[in-house]
């Protein structure tokens, strides 16, 4: 079964690029490396740098997965494996990646700017001062959920800690030789490899051991930091890296789901409406958005594309395999994620001590949600474990466990910290455009509030304070309704930007699936408030009351939002 589903997604996934993703980078974008980019044409030597095909790719996709594509998949466990995937599946296939592709291009027309600025544009400024406040929540968010994940995961497993600081020196390295020394790309690259296994292996040998809370101090000053410093000292270099590390842990998993020859432990389909979030009964639908986010469709991957992406990206001709199949990467990562857990999550639950004498359809909710919740089994170490499991019961069982489970649990915390920093680089781009209009009026106030440094500590300081309290879930859900929520907006902004801007008839392939996936997300934003929250205020009044008054403000931005996208008729070609 696993040899099946992994191919099948494969198939999927390359036919579609070659196909429908090659037909709008040439039809609909017409995408020309005549048209220099903002990269060049803006350089600044902090944010506007240009960077190679390769590199870029690497920094995006890092920046996109985060640790979602794996959390959010193992979370819909609990629905059986069946439901998850199909999700994933069409998620990308109608949405996703088109989303990712017209953000990336439409912030390149646009100098740049990021998918708020372009909504402004093309819709109204109301919209676009709605758009702007509803990610800025998300960013939120995002440092929440994702501080909260890698911060459990690294008291959990102190070697994944070790190997991920010991691959922060190697990027700084690898950065001077590409940067400053100049060294040729191919050596530099080979020396950044060999740099980026010598860390896994020092992370195994010396592993670091600190609490939670010790973690979370330690990421709230490193976020800052990394996202202010220009991006091609840190950030370029170090996902660079990540891009290999993705590319060997994928490789293992293709092997190992493809040759372990292993039936599916886990049922297929086991309830609508399992207990999951917030100890309530979670109906697939309209909740599936809540819980997979990044591995089958993301608005944060807009701001990504529209935000760091786009002000690195040397030619046009670069922006299909970057944004259309970054997005298409993470999919197969998340389709990884769920083989892996169907074929061998039953198992590594029973293995530690967490699981039930008889598995049936009937009982695998509630087991694995009460289960994969406790100490011994997060959501990312049960894929850690699962995934472990799946490689180690291949002819690739001569790779020791330890040093399988620290690459997989590298994916997770090194994409989940690249996220943190880009998220709050993010931040810092979001804040100076909002503080805009101030710079005439109060300009103290704006140099002020728009100085890098600044701008970064906002999102980082209360980013960490949700993700102290330790409600996670509760975390992951309001995330997920912001992420999803600025999905359906930028998708249609995207379509204002093929209509108005590129004069295509193609506006409504994706103003027709940004609808479907508006209803979806509000009608799960509004079960959020009416059945979560209560039972998260009662007995964690700060962080509960704080979570509602983020979800009931993104539902009237919502609300406005969608209003003015009709007034405005943006969806018509000009």
């Amino acid at each position: 079964m696993s040899s099946v589903v992994i191919s099948i997604g494969l198939l999927i996934y390359l036919v579609l690029y070659f196909t429908y993703g090659k037909k709008v980078e040439r039809d609909v974008v017409k995408a020309s490396d005549s048209i220099e980019t903002p990269a060049k044409r803006l350089y600044d030597g902090v944010d506007y740098i240009s960077a190679r095909r390769g590199v870029l790719f690497g920094h995006h996709f890092a920046s996109i997965a985060g640790a979602a594509p794996i959390i959010g998949p193992a979370v819909a466990m609990c629905w059986g494996w069946v439901p998850g995937l199909l999700w994933v599946w069409l998620g990308n296939a109608f949405i996703g990646a088109v989303h990712d592709y017209l953000a990336l291009m439409a912030s390149v027309r646009y100098d740049g700017k990021s998918i708020q600025f372009v909504a402004t544009d093309l819709i109204g400024k109301r919209t676009g001062t709605a758009f702007y406040w509803i990610v800025l929540l998300a960013i939120v968010f995002v440092v929440a959920a994702f501080s909260s994940i890698v911060g459990g995961m690294f008291v959990r497993t102190p070697a994944i800690a070790s190997a991920y600081l010991w691959a922060i020196v190697a990027a700084l390295i690898l950065g001077v030789l590409l940067y400053r020394v100049k060294m040729n790309y191919l050596l530099a690259t080979i020396i950044g490899i060999a740099m980026l296994m010598a860390s896994i292996w020092a992370g195994v040998a010396l592993p670091i051991k600190a609490d939670f809370d010790t973690w979370m101090i330690v990421f709230f000053f490193y976020i800052i930091i990394a996202a202010a410093i220009p991006v091609n000292v840190l950030l370029q270099p170090r996902d660079y890296l990540n891009s290999w590390l993705l590319f060997a842990g994928l490789l293992l998993g293709l092997f190992g789901a493809l040759f372990a020859f292993r039936g599916f432990e886990v049922p297929a389909f086991s309830s609508f409406s399992p207990i999951l979030v917030g100890g309530k009964p979670t109906p697939f639908w309209p909740a599936i958005p809540l819980i997979i986010a990044c591995g089958s469709l993301s608005g944060f991957h807009s701001l990504v594309a529209s935000g760091t992406t786009s002000k690195q990206m040397e030619k046009e001709s670069h922006g299909l395999f970057i944004g259309y199949g970054g997005m298409f990467f993470e999919g197969f990562l998340s389709t990884v994620v769920v083989v892996s857990i169907a074929g061998f999550g039953y198992t590594a639950l029973r293995n530690a001590g967490v699981g039930v004498d008889v598995l049936n359809a009937g009982n695998w909710g509630a087991m694995f949600t009460k289960a994969s919740a406790s100490v011994k089994l997060g959501k990312a170490n049960l894929f850690l474990q699962s995934y472990t499991d799946m490689v180690g019961a291949t002819w690739l069982g001569f790779i020791p466990a330890e040093y399988v489970k620290v690459i997989a649990g590298m994916w997770v915390a090194a994409f989940a910290m690249t996220s943190l920093d880009t998220t709050n680089r993010l931040g810092r781009y979001c804040v100076a455009e909002m503080a805009a209009p101030l710079k005439e009026s109060a300009r103290g106030f704006y140099n002020f509030i728009t100085n890098r440094w600044i701008a970064s500590l906002i999102p980082a300081a209360i980013g960490i304070w949700l993700a102290w309290s330790g409600s996670f879930l509760i975390i992951w859900g309001a995330f997920g309704a912001a992420n999803q929520l600025i999905a359906s907006i930028a998708l249609m902004t995207g379509a204002g930007f093929v209509a108005k801007k590129l004069r295509s008839r193609f506006a409504n392939a994706a103003v027709i699936p940004a609808l479907i996936l508006w209803i979806t997300v509000t009608a799960a934003i509004v079960w959020f408030i009416v059945v979560v929250q209560p039972g998260e205020i009662a007995t964690k009044p700060v962080t509960g009351w704080a979570s509602m008054i983020f979800l009931v403000i993104l539902l009237v931005l919502n609300i406005v939002f969608i209003r003015d996208f009709f007034k405005s008729k943006a969806y018509k070609t000009a």
